[in-house]
């Protein structure tokens, strides 16, 4: 059972913080119900800190999972003027480390997500113990995919008149979807909330097209290049990341690791959990150790992940 805590944001926006472990025991002995070390799970855009529910599970036989609801998102402050910016974003999730106690932290980040939690770990080294990039690219999109995106929120057929209308069309109805992706039609179903006319998203898609404007025509190698801590950089095969450019990523950041779902998409921790988990543990129980400091590397350098194959 999640435990909601009230984050203050940058610009004193208020934000939701979800604890996912039991606080500590009262009157335990030395260690005993002492929180492991923290990791800090960013959704990505239109996502929600419940979404890593299941993620948060078993990280939390080892360590203190918190999830964020960032701002526009899920229970957390959704100002109609913003900011929406990515300086935005990343004081935010400074602003929960902080207050919540969880550095030095791990994050694990979804989509743009990952982009604040690479952005974070190079502006706050001090902060961050470890990093997880899932399925985000480091090259600039470009203004045609802004365009994209503009034209696909404008297919929504909403209000959907049942959850069961918006897993089907999410899932299955898409025009963007080459396949069935059941798990994507869970996904946006935890994000749609009833109102009177039906089911409609918890978001503003205008204050989402606002945030993905702030990243989408720069490219973010730069950031990538100063990230110190151990860094993995998860792709799924069908997902928006491509082999070469997720090589890329790798070979700049200074302890990239790379893994790779097969059939996997965009939303990969969600279509197959398991393989997901098979990547991650292993990852953080090198990279993380039980309260703090550096991982069990030795001199021996970042975690032995898969290089990709060129």
């Amino acid at each position: 059972m999640a435990r909601r805590i009230d984050v203050t944001g940058a610009g004193g926006v208020r934000l939701a913080a979800w604890e996912f472990t039991d606080p500590p025991k009262a009157g335990g002995g030395p260690g005993e119900g002492a929180p492991g070390p923290g990791v800090l799970l960013l959704h990505g855009l239109m996502g929600r800190a419940a979404h890593w529910a299941d993620t948060a599970r078993w990280l939390s036989a080892r360590h203190r999972p918190v999830g964020l609801d960032q701002r526009g998102h899920g229970r957390s402050e959704k100002p109609v003027d913003g900011p929406y910016d990515r300086g935005a974003y990343v004081d935010d999730a400074i602003a929960a480390i902080e207050q919540l106690g969880l550095a030095p932290v791990a994050l694990i980040g979804h989509s743009m997500g990952a982009l604040t939690a690479w952005q974070l770990a190079a502006r706050r080294p001090d902060l961050v113990s470890a990093l997880v990039i899932c399925d985000m690219r480091a090259a600039a999109l470009g203004a045609a995919s802004q365009r994209e995106w503009a034209e696909w929120f404008r297919t929504w057929p909403v209000p959907f008149a049942t959850l069961a209308d918006v897993r089907k069309w999410f899932g299955a109805d898409d025009p963007v979807l080459e396949r069935p992706r059941p798990a994507r039609g869970e996904f946006f179903a935890e994000v749609m909330a009833e109102r009177a006319d039906g089911w409609r998203p918890v978001f503003s898609r205008r204050q989402m097209l606002t945030a993905r404007e702030t990243w989408v025509r720069d490219a973010h190698w730069e950031e990538l290049a100063q990230v110190r801590c151990p860094a993995l950089v998860v792709r799924g095969l069908d997902g928006e990341l491509g082999r070469a450019e997720a090589q890329e990523m790798v070979r700049v950041l200074p302890q990239g690791a790379y893994a790779e779902l097969p059939d996997a998409g965009h939303l990969l921790p969600w279509e197959h959990p398991g393989e997901w988990r098979r990547v991650i543990e292993p990852f953080l129980r090198s990279a993380v150790p039980p309260h703090g400091g550096g991982g069990d590397r030795g001199e021996s350098g970042p975690w032995p992940g898969r290089e990709p194959e060129p």
